[in-house]
Formats: C-alpha cells, sequence, structure tokens
C-alpha cells in the first residue's frame, strides 16, 4: 500500500516549504537607523558594557549575522530587535526619558539586569562576549542608574 506521506515527499515538501519561506520580506524592517539622540554616558565603562551586552537589541547599531538572514531564524531575530528598540533604544534616548512608564527606567534596568534577564539566555547562546559577570552586572546596574539619573 502506497502513502501520499511517504518519508521522500515529507522531504520534499520540507524542502519546498524552506525554500518558499526565504520570500517573506522580514528584511524591511531589519534596518539601522541613524542615532538620533544618546545618554550622557557616566563613564567609558558603563558605556562599553552597555555596546557589550545591550547594542545588539537596543540600539540602531544593530549586528545582524548571517542567520538573521534565513527564516525562520530571521522572523524570530527581527521580532526581537524591534521589541527591543521600541522598550529602550540607546540611539533615541530623548524619546525614551520623555516616556511616562509604569517604573522609572533605572529600577527596570536593575530589575532585568539582575534576574539575568538581559541579555537573554537565548541570546547569549551565539554571544557568548555579551555574558556579564556578577560584578559588571552590578557594574551595568550602577552605571546606567547614574546615566538615566544625570539625563
Amino acid at each position: 500500500m502506497k502513502y501520499w506521506f511517504s518519508p521522500r515527499r515529507l522531504a520534499i515538501g520540507a524542502l519546498v516549504l524552506l525554500i518558499v519561506i526565504q520570500l517573506i520580506p522580514v528584511w524591511l524592517w531589519r534596518t539601522n537607523p541613524a542615532p538620533q539622540s544618546q545618554p550622557k554616558w557616566d563613564s567609558a565603562q558603563t558605556k562599553a558594557l552597555t555596546q557589550r551586552a545591550c547594542f545588539d537589541c537596543h540600539s540602531n547599531q544593530t549586528t545582524w549575522p548571517w542567520y538573521a538572514y534565513v527564516a525562520p531564524a530571521s522572523w524570530l531575530i527581527t521580532r526581537d530587535v524591534s521589541a527591543g528598540r521600541r522598550a529602550l533604544n540607546f540611539d533615541d534616548w530623548q524619546t525614551r526619558l520623555t516616556r511616562g512608564d509604569r517604573f522609572p527606567l533605572d529600577q527596570q534596568v536593575q530589575r532585568e539586569v539582575s534576574r539575568g534577564d538581559m541579555p537573554p539566555s537565548y541570546f547569549l547562546w551565539l554571544h557568548p562576549d555579551a555574558k556579564l559577570t556578577t560584578v559588571e552586572q552590578q557594574q551595568l546596574i550602577d552605571g546606567l542608574a547614574k546615566t538615566i539619573q544625570a539625563k
């Protein structure tokens, strides 16, 4: 008895689907606009830690690796960068400071970084250099709090 869903047909179908999904134009949202305004950093160390751990998703200076151009990974990466920039964009600092959020920005940063939610663990799998030690986490929290308070 011949089945319509033979392993060969399933493999061909999966390959065709993988090729077709490459045509969905997520590249329209994969941009690096010019920076509008940046914070007045409290120190070069805070800026360096922030660039290392946060800038790929929270700035207009995203490094788009090769896998950011292959669906479905491109969809997830583009979604994460868009969401990250909406939440906090170090290259659009004035807009962020004028937003009225439920919690002050320094409290949000402290909560996210101290819990280990930022940078997210799945990001660290492919970007191990973004991993912060406990000491670096505290330095980042303290430095960003000073930077935010300086406005």
